[in-house]
Parts: structure tokens; C-alpha cells; sequence
């Protein structure tokens, strides 16, 4: 298999101030470092492409980051005179991005497919934009599951054709003559995640379906916001379902992700969700540690009734004792914690709303038997693809679903490791939405999750927020297109009944559309409180 083409890293010049602990700092003490003269946009940008030398490319070889940005300290060197500003909040900050957002340098946008390698965009996409505007350097494109983990049944988290597998920080161990990750590093976002977690830039952009920002937050002891639907653009996105997709942060701190999502957070003509947009002026006002106090918080979880008690009742012992600390914590800051099931009709995955994808991933202990998929997902995605192919891609042969699935077969050792069935099912649709099986799908989904789940759910006990264990509510809040905002919660251990070490948990507080303010106020004071984030360790400074 071709490796990636990788630019070497290399610390040269000034160092970043060693008070600023690159390895485990705010965005937020990097603003401040920046806007008070101890460091330079250049001197951080260094100081990372060196982290990254270390810890992604050698030592444990997290391999979070898959190509390097060869423009990046041209570009800190032009802001090192800027301090970040009103204007410029995030003048000389080195993000990283997901390498399934579209820039129109010379960086290509692959999804990590070898049947997109070396393709480019036509122009930045939005939140891109949004992020050359702040001030941002853009440090690189993060590794992800190949395709948002869209193209074949049990790829692992963090794979891709291309870029190779990332490592969960924490537990970086692989396992077996296939490599795979024993703790996995968490949904498609995992690159992101990990280079956040590693310290291997100042914060990083996602995106998720259906977890893909809550689960890796949580594996890898982060804060991530997955948005409503439609608060920010997806313009430039190579997407999987436009009802579900967004764009998120991820980021060290609460403070760090309402930092990001002032800047993210805009209207776009290319992206008609957007135009119901609602958000307040400023992410961070109201951020306070008594802003828990007199909140309304569910608790999907009765132990009285344990056949339905789907998100609390199958947690593992460690899992469970972090989510009592967790109510503990609530309740000293003085929220009203209400406990009870979500009604069984609020369950996702129910009638007419999935369809069976034979598994003919080779890997895979179930291959051959047929397995669940989310019709929405599978005939969105090959019309939201196509247009994507169409409208945005260049530098390429590939204008097709049906282009990449051919290129696949005619590269399958290097590009079907884990094959390609959701693909090949996906492309069977139109791929125009006018199948009705598509169109009662997604009001099912509607139905389930929004009306009689989150929806009943929250007014029956007049609720702030939902809480969840890790990334469990992921789907129910995403096809309803509601937000959720993770935070760390504390560590666990073990995987398929194996030892491991430790790695972290995070609590996930969803709540109904535009609510992005509230959630992370109510995270923010239980951040405060708890305190549970730790960095990896092993990843000490240079």
C-alpha cells in the first residue's frame, strides 16, 4: 500500500512559552498568550509540527494527523504581528481540521479514500472560511474512518484506506494480526479528537451523522458541541445525510468550544438549514459555576424498570459508578434531577426506518449475515455524494458514487481492507430522494426520536437538558437534529473482556434545537465542579 504523502516536521527558531504546557493548553491561555506578546503565531506553529514529529509520526504514532499543511508557517509568519482581536478572535491559533472538509489550497480533501487521493476542492468550505477570517492557521487535515465510517459494516473507528488507523492516546494498543484497536479511538472525528487530546494543535474541527463528535470526545477525555442541524454550514462538507450532518469543535475546555462556535456558527446561502438559524451574540457570556443551579436535568433512567431502562441499565460497573459521581456532582450544584425511561417509542431504529446491508467485510466476526442500516443515511448519501463529487471536487476522475465503488474493486487489496458493502447498498437508491421507503424512513425517524422521544420526554418533566453516559444518546438527539454538548466525566477500563488502561468517559447534556447556549452553560458549571479531564500520559512537553 502507497503510504500517505507526509511532510516532515521540524522545530526550528523560537519555542513557545513553556508556561503555555503545550501538551495540555486551553485554547483559550493560547489566546491570551498570543494577544500578550509570550508567543508568536509562528513559535506555536512550530512547537506543534514538532509535537506531532514526536508523538504522531514516532513514539506510540497516534497517527491522528493525516497530511501536514505546507503553507502553515508561511501563514503564521504573516500573523505574527496580528494579535488575536474582536475581528480576529483566533489570530495566529493552529487548528487542525478533518480531512473531509473541503480547502482550496494545496491541501487535497480525500474523506482518507485512496480513490480521492490528491483530489481538491474548488474552494474552501464555509466554516473554513469562517476560520482563514478569525485569524486560524490551518495546520493540517486530521485522519478519520474512512468516509465518516460510511463505507463498509464494523470498520474500525479511526481507519481509513488512506491514512491508516489512529490510535486512542490513552490506549494505543492494536490487537491481533490485523492491527486493530483494542480501546478504539472513538467515531469518524477520532483524528481530531486524538490531535486535540495529544496536544498536537490548539483545537480541531469534526463532524458528525451520529456520534461522530460525541463518541471520539468522550474516548479521548474532550469537549465537543454537535449542533443543531443547520447552525453551521456544510458547504464544502463530503457529507453522509444532510438531515443529520454538522460540523463541530473539539476542543480541551467548555470556555474553548463557545470560543469556536462564535466563529463557526453563521448563516450560509449555500447551506439552506442555515436559515432558521438562532444563536445569541456571544457562546461564552453566561459561562458561570453556579449556572447548574435550579436546572431541570434527566435522567433516562429507572431502575424500576430495568427492561427499558436503555441508556443506564447495560452499563458496565466502572460506567455506571462514574455516572453516579456524576449526578452527585449535579445535585451538590443544586440541579433538580429527574429520573425516569425514555417512553419505548422514543428508541431509534424502529419500524421502516432500517434496512438489511449484507456484511461482507472480511474482518468482521459477523460477516455474511445481513445487519442493520439506516435507510436515511444510505439514500442521502448517495445523492448528497454525487453532488458533492459534482460541485466541489477536482484534480479527479471520480464523479461518481459508482467511480469511487469501481476504483475500490479495481484497488482492493490496498482500498477494501474492510470492503465496501454500505457503499455498494447505498448505490442500488436513485440517489434523487423520491423513493417513498426514503421519505417514510425519515419520518419515522422524525416520529421516534423527536416527537415521542426527546421531544415527550423533555416537556412531560419539563426539562433544561438530557443526560446521558458518553455518546449513548448520540442518534436519538441527531435525527432529531438537537444538539448535545460532551464533557469529560471521569475513566474506565477494558474492552471485549480484556485489561486495559485507562481511558475516558465523557457525560453528554442534549437538549432541544437552538439550545447550544444553555447546554453549555450547564456543562460548563459541571466542568468547573468536577474537573475530571486529564491529559494522556506519556506525551509530556518537548
Amino acid at each position: 500500500m502507497k503510504k500517505p504523502t507526509r511532510r516532515a516536521a521540524v522545530a526550528v527558531g523560537a519555542a513557545a512559552p513553556a508556561e503555555l504546557r503545550l501538551a495540555d493548553a486551553p485554547m483559550s491561555d493560547i489566546i491570551d498568550a498570543l494577544a500578550g506578546g509570550r508567543a508568536t503565531a509562528s513559535a506555536l506553529t512550530k512547537a506543534y509540527l514538532a509535537r506531532i514529529a514526536a508523538y504522531d509520526r514516532g513514539g506510540p504514532m497516534l497517527n491522528s494527523v493525516r497530511a501536514l499543511n505546507p503553507d502553515a508557517l508561511t501563514i503564521a509568519a504573516k500573523l505574527d504581528d496580528t494579535k488575536p482581536s474582536a475581528r480576529r478572535p483566533l489570530a495566529g491559533v493552529p487548528i487542525l481540521i478533518k480531512d473531509n472538509i473541503a480547502t482550496s489550497d494545496k491541501q487535497p480533501t480525500t474523506a482518507g479514500s485512496l480513490a480521492l487521493e490528491g483530489t481538491r476542492a474548488r474552494a474552501d468550505a464555509t466554516i473554513v472560511k469562517l476560520l482563514r477570517k478569525a485569524g486560524a492557521v490551518i495546520l493540517g487535515k486530521a485522519n478519520l474512518t474512512e468516509f465518516a465510517n460510511i463505507l463498509a459494516v464494523d470498520m474500525p473507528s479511526g481507519y481509513s484506506s488512506l491514512g491508516g488507523q489512529v490510535k486512542n492516546p490513552y490506549a494505543p494498543a492494536l490487537m491481533g494480526k490485523h492491527d486493530i484497536p483494542l480501546v478504539q479511538p472513538g467515531g469518524s472525528s477520532s483524528g481530531s479528537a486524538v490531535a486535540v487530546a495529544a496536544g498536537l494543535c490548539a483545537a480541531s474541527i469534526g463532524t458528525e451523522t451520529s456520534g461522530s463528535l460525541l463518541h471520539p470526545a468522550s474516548r479521548n477525555g474532550l469537549v465537543t458541541v454537535k449542533p443543531t442541524v443547520g447552525l453551521i454550514s456544510r458547504a464544502g462538507i463530503v457529507p453522509i445525510a444532510h438531515s443529520q450532518d454538522t460540523a463541530g469543535p473539539m476542543t480541551r475546555t467548555v470556555r474553548d468550544a463557545a470560543m469556536l462556535l462564535n466563529v463557526l456558527a453563521a448563516k450560509d446561502l449555500r447551506d439552506p438549514a442555515t436559515e432558521r438559524q438562532r444563536r445569541p451574540a456571544d457562546y461564552t457570556a453566561g459561562l458561570a459555576p453556579d449556572a447548574m443551579k435550579g436546572a431541570r436535568i434527566g435522567v433516562p433512567s429507572d431502575p424500576d424498570d430495568p427492561l427499558n431502562d436503555c441508556y443506564y441499565g447495560k452499563l458496565p460497573p466502572d460506567g455506571a459508578k462514574v455516572m453516579t459521581a456524576v449526578v452527585e456532582v449535579l445535585e451538590d450544584l443544586g440541579a433538580v434531577i429527574m429520573r425516569a425511561n425514555m417512553p419505548t417509542r422514543g428508541w431509534i431504529a424502529g419500524p421502516g426506518t432500517n434496512m438489511a446491508v449484507l456484511n461482507r467485510n472480511p474482518l468482521s466476526s459477523n460477516k455474511g449475515n445481513p445487519t442493520g442500516s439506516p435507510i436515511v443515511f444510505l439514500y442521502e448519501l448517495k445523492h448528497g455524494l454525487n453532488l458533492y463529487l459534482q460541485d466541489w471536487a477536482t484534480n479527479t476522475d471520480i464523479k461518481t458514487m459508482a467511480d469511487i465503488i469501481a476504483f475500490n474493486a479495481a484497488h482492493a487489496e490496498k482500498a477494501l481492507r474492510f470492503g465496501q458493502d454500505l457503499f455498494l447498498a447505498a448505490d442500488l437508491t436513485k440517489g434523487d430522494l423520491s423513493e417513498r421507503e426514503y421519505k417514510s424512513a425519515r419520518a419515522m425517524d422524525l416520529l421516534a426520536a423527536k416527537t415521542r422521544g426527546m421531544d415527550a420526554y423533555m416537556n412531560q418533566h419539563k426539562l433544561d437538558a438530557v443526560l446521558f453516559p458518553g455518546a449513548m444518546g448520540a442518534a436519538i438527539a441527531a435525527k432529531a437534529g438537537y444538539p448535545s454538548v460532551m464533557v469529560p466525566a471521569g475513566f474506565v477500563s477494558g474492552a471485549d473482556g480484556k485489561d486495559t488502561p485507562d481511558y475516558p468517559l465523557g457525560v453528554s447534556f442534549a437538549g432541544p434545537a437552538w439550545t447550544e447556549h444553555k447546554l453549555l452553560r450547564l456543562a460548563y458549571a459541571y466542568e468547573q465542579a468536577s474537573n475530571m479531564r486529564k491529559a494522556p500520559p506519556g506525551l509530556a512537553a518537548l
